[in-house]
């Protein structure tokens, strides 16, 4: 048998008024712990196509990346309305633009998929309208970008 090793953290909530900890609960620290990691992680989403981008160091992807098989509901509201669902991996990449580069390919592969499928003579061209604008964007390099509007992986270790 293995044994599982953990580490464990030591935390001392500070408030100005000490009463204020008394209706605290391990509920309020555990979702103050998951909106500051949504806010440091999660880069994008799109509710739309259920696309999301993901940012982590390096060397901590695999991790990330192992616990998405145990995400199995999200939260949709605040009354804890939760939804079944289950995160798919597509790509790891090492920039946004790589990233960016990828869904445009693989949008434009869904929509192939979806061509054949079409009943009408409407839907098909519609398809074949969002495969065109997907192939016809550009990726022009703005020629003098601030510091704050380029961003570099080196260095993340």
């Amino acid at each position: 048998m293995v044994r599982c090793k953990s580490r464990y953290l030591l935390c001392e909530v500070n408030m100005p008024n000490r009463n204020s900890l008394l209706p605290l609960r391990e509920g309020a620290i555990a979702q103050a712990l998951r909106e500051a990691v949504a806010r440091a992680h999660v880069k994008y989403l799109n509710a739309l196509t259920g696309m999301v981008f993901l940012r982590c160091l390096k060397s901590y992807y695999r991790l990330i990346w192992s616990a998405l098989p145990f995400i199995t509901s999200i939260s949709i509201d605040n009354r804890g309305q939760k939804v079944p669902c289950f995160l798919n991996c597509l790509h790891v990449g090492g920039t946004i633009r790589t990233c960016q580069k990828f869904l445009i390919r693989y949008n434009t592969q869904q929509l192939h998929r979806m061509l054949p499928q079409c009943k009408s003579e409407e839907e098909r061209q519609e398809i074949r309208q969002a495969i065109l604008s997907t192939t016809n964007l550009s990726y022009k390099r703005p020629e003098k970008a601030s510091d704050d509007e380029v961003e570099s992986d080196e260095g993340e270790e």
